[in-house]
């Protein structure tokens, strides 16, 4: 008797349904098939395709997909075709039940419905940077991530190098003095992508592989226009952070961590003109924070869309601050750094001969993505080290910033209270209001 045929859509079914047993099914005290986690990737065309193929994300089982474009998905979907597909996060965190966590890598205003209702529901979350669109968000998330004690980790892969942990040896070490003054810088945006926009007058239709409606999500309704997606919406007010959630996330880390900032007090900006949806061409923005017990008060400068600081005059001929880095100033020299968290170097120079480097006192990551893998398995919250603890009050800080920009005034920030004592039209950027079916 001629053997049954079995189709290739069959088979990945079966094999799909065996890979994925729930480990409750298993039983107490038995060991089960893999202790490899469930992972799906929402957002999975530009970014998230990435962190699909990262070693620490692809060696797990990756079972489902998630995007509202399939066209721009497909070169991730077609590396992993036993995943099932998904347009709607909703339906996808509804139907699978053995998902242990979710990788999310949307455009920035759909990063907290998305966490908050994956943790809410008990998954691990992987979300790139920034963390959130708003500062309620950051509060939220934090929250949610603590009552649920689920694993979190914010996208800014700097966070795990060694340098970041240098960097603070040094300074805590005293390399170059007290540290009150501190300046970063980003190339972006204009050379990603484009901002000081008008919205387009012409309503264009969807392309047919586009959900446009699932695409703009927790945002107000507004027509298809190619100047939002894909990769060019990270300017605009509705769905982006501008290159503060881009590139401040990553080039600002080392100040946060090193120096413990934690919020701000004030921050002022100057920039180019705003339209009334896009973040300007360019943007300089000085946050003020107040001295924590030993430590004394810092101001913080970032210089964005080509604009840069000042040369420190310890900086020798020949030297450049390159594209993208961060320096501090202390009263005994300078470090600078490059972008991405970049090793650490005393400036001039000639101090480093001098120079006896701190033992190593922090302890090394495995990688940033590694690190959220291994503390989800190992179920210890605190061993992602850009969890929602962390990343969410450096978020708060960057986007009071923002509120500066936008505002074109200097913000008096009371964070206890969530709120700008002297502006209280910023209310409406602190927070916002939500599509229904996308709320936090």
């Amino acid at each position: 008797m001629a053997a049954s045929k079995i189709t290739r859509s069959q088979f990945l079914s079966s094999a799909l349904l065996f890979h994925i047993v729930p480990r409750h099914v298993l039983g107490q005290g038995q060991t089960p098939p893999s202790d490899k986690l469930n992972i799906a990737g929402i957002g999975i065309g530009g970014q998230g395709g990435g962190l699909m193929r990262d070693p620490a994300i692809a060696g797990e089982n990756i079972i489902a997909l998630c995007d509202v474009d399939w066209r721009y998905a497909d070169r991730t979907a077609r590396t992993l075709p036993q995943a099932q597909h998904f347009n709607d996060y909703r339906v996808m965190l509804e139907k699978l039940k053995p998902l242990d966590a979710v990788v999310i890598a949307t455009p920035d205003h759909m990063h907290a419905p998305i966490s908050i209702a994956a943790l809410r529901m008990g998954k691990h979350v992987y979300v790139e940077k920034p963390m959130a669109h708003t500062i309620e968000e950051t509060r939220v998330m934090a929250r949610v991530a603590k009552e649920t004690g689920l694993v979190t980790q914010m996208g800014n892969n700097g966070h795990a190098k060694d340098s970041l942990r240098q960097t603070k040896e040094w300074i805590d070490a005293g390399a170059i003095g007290v540290v009150k003054e501190v300046h970063c810088w980003s190339d972006r945006p204009g050379t990603f992508w484009k901002q000081d926009l008008r919205r387009p007058a012409e309503e264009l239709v969807a392309p047919s592989h586009i959900d446009w409606d699932l695409w703009l999500g927790a945002a107000p309704v507004r027509p298809y226009h190619p100047v939002y997606h894909p990769r060019a919406w990270r300017g605009w007010f509705d769905f982006g952070t501008g290159a503060l959630g881009d590139m401040a996330v990553h080039n600002l880390d080392p100040a946060f961590y090193a120096l413990e900032l934690g919020a701000p007090v004030a921050a002022s900006a100057v920039s180019s003109p705003i339209k009334n949806e896009s973040y300007p061409a360019w943007q300089i923005i000085t946050w003020e924070f107040a001295a924590r017990g030993s430590r004394p008060a810092v101001k913080l400068m970032w210089y964005d869309g080509g604009k840069k600081p000042k040369r420190p005059a310890e900086l020798e001929d020949g030297l450049d601050l390159g594209d993208n880095g961060i320096y501090f100033v202390g009263d005994k020299g300078v470090i600078l750094c490059g972008g991405w968290s970049g090793t650490p170097a005393l400036i001039p120079q000639r101090r480093r001969a001098d120079f006896k480097e701190p033992a190593a006192t922090i302890p090394r990551s495995i990688g940033h993505r590694a690190e959220w893998v291994k503390a989800c398995k190992d179920k210890r919250p605190q061993d992602a080290k850009a969890g929602f603890a962390y990343s969410g009050p450096f978020t708060e800080a960057l986007l009071v910033g923002s509120i500066a920009t936008r505002l074109q005034k200097r913000i008096e920030w009371d964070s206890a209270n969530m709120k700008a004592t002297n502006a209280p039209e910023a209310d409406a950027i602190i927070r916002k209001r939500y599509r229904s079916g996308f709320s936090i």
